[in-house]
């Protein structure tokens, strides 16, 4: 036992934060550049508040202030870094206030950056976190940028994603193993291999292009019958027939209206097009399988891990149709137990005082709901009467 408890103060010890933020200082703002890629018209404020619902009025963070509007922040890290042969942490707080229909509330992590020029064309290394528009489009973002493809290559896993308004935690690590964990409130939603989750290589297997399917080989589960045969006059039942139970109207005068004729009803013998029964093919073969050999152009990379190199700075950059999502304790660091132990102090210190600030809220909202759907029933009725008495007194002159 004292064993681990020393393990785990000296991975403590020396752990290292790249980047933290509480934004519980009226400072914040000095260490953020909001961005000026956007015209003026388009860009929105990010305003520093605790939210409409906390554990904490004094514990605050960033929220975007303007619908349908573009934003664009970015801080300097407090030392640029690779995490070369070292866990990457990237962690923050997301709360979607506004009951998110369509928003994104993904952070970035970059290198070198003209942070007053910060816009969706702007070079960025990872890419995570919440994105939701409509209900077809809503997943965790976990996009990395992969040099030797000079692409940013997206997880092929759709990651859940939280739509409540309350707070949520997302936390990712890459391990040096070249393996991965997405998180949210310190629950694993995604993990495994970098290289099966995202398309960094080409596949280590490809069909052989010596080989292709035999002309004579058979897949076809089941055959024609050849022993069934048409009955005799199936082409002759007709699809319709005069409706039997029909009878010529009684004013119906045939001079006039000419012959009458039943109207037609579908034939209740007629079974449309003959086809014969299917039977098991007995020269079946079962699917046939391309044979596999190695890719001449697979290449290994042993360090897929380091999906930060030179990383300096940390940004959001976002479009949002309906504003309200507020961003905090962000933590860049190469520990997992020094960013649960922020965690700890931060996201999960206010997690219980704003449940229950945000179930009192609801209350209150449905009540007020309540009482407007009396008050207007309440005036639909009056309304009603008043023009019943209106009707009486009209009949009476």
């Amino acid at each position: 036992m004292l064993g681990v408890t020393l393990a785990t103060l000296l991975s403590a010890a020396s752990a290292k934060i790249y980047f933290q933020e509480d934004f519980n200082d009226a400072d914040w703002n000095k260490r953020w550049v909001q961005s000026k890629a956007k015209p003026a018209a388009e860009r929105g404020a990010f305003e520093h508040t605790a939210g409409l619902w906390h554990g904490d009025a004094a514990d605050k963070g960033i929220q975007t202030s303007e619908d349908a509007r573009f934003y664009g922040i970015s801080a300097k890290m407090t030392e640029s870094f690779t995490n070369e042969n070292k866990d990457l942490v990237l962690q923050f707080s997301v709360k979607w206030e506004q009951q998110v229909d369509c928003g994104g509330a993904y952070i970035k992590l970059m290198g070198e950056t003209d942070q007053e020029k910060f816009g969706g064309d702007s070079a960025y290394q990872v890419m995570f976190g919440p994105d939701i528009c409509g209900s077809s489009n809503r997943k965790t973002h976990a996009i990395f940028n992969y040099e030797p493809k000079n692409d940013n290559l997206q997880s092929k896993e759709s990651i859940k994603v939280e739509s409540d308004q309350l707070s949520h935690l997302y936390t990712m690590v890459v391990h040096p193993n070249n393996e991965y964990e997405v998180m949210i409130d310190e629950e694993v939603v995604s993990s495994g291999e970098l290289e099966k989750n995202w398309d960094f290589l080409e596949s280590r297997e490809i069909k052989d292009p010596s080989i292709s399917k035999p002309k004579d080989w058979v897949d076809a589960k089941k055959i024609a019958d050849p022993e069934d045969v048409k009955p005799e006059g199936y082409d002759d039942i007709a699809e319709e027939i005069p409706d039997p139970s029909a009878e010529m109207p009684e004013d119906w005068d045939e001079e006039e209206d000419g012959e009458w004729e039943a109207p037609m009803m579908p034939n209740p013998d007629y079974k449309g097009p003959w086809k014969p029964k299917m039977i098991a093919n007995p020269d079946y073969q079962g699917e046939w399988e391309h044979p596999m050999v190695p890719n001449p152009d697979f290449k290994e990379d042993p360090n897929l891990h380091v999906r930060c190199k030179d990383c300096s700075h940390v940004g959001f950059e976002l479009w949002q149709v309906k504003s309200g999502t507020i961003f905090d304790d962000i933590i860049v660091t190469d520990s997992l137990d020094e960013a649960k132990e922020y965690a700890k102090k931060t996201f999960f210190a206010k997690q219980e005082g704003e449940k229950s600030m945000f179930e009192e809220a609801e209350k209150e909202r449905q009540a007020a709901e309540a009482a407007e759907r009396e008050a207007m029933a309440a005036a639909a009725a009056e309304e009603g009467e008043d023009e019943e008495d209106e009707e009486i007194d009209h009949d009476e002159l």
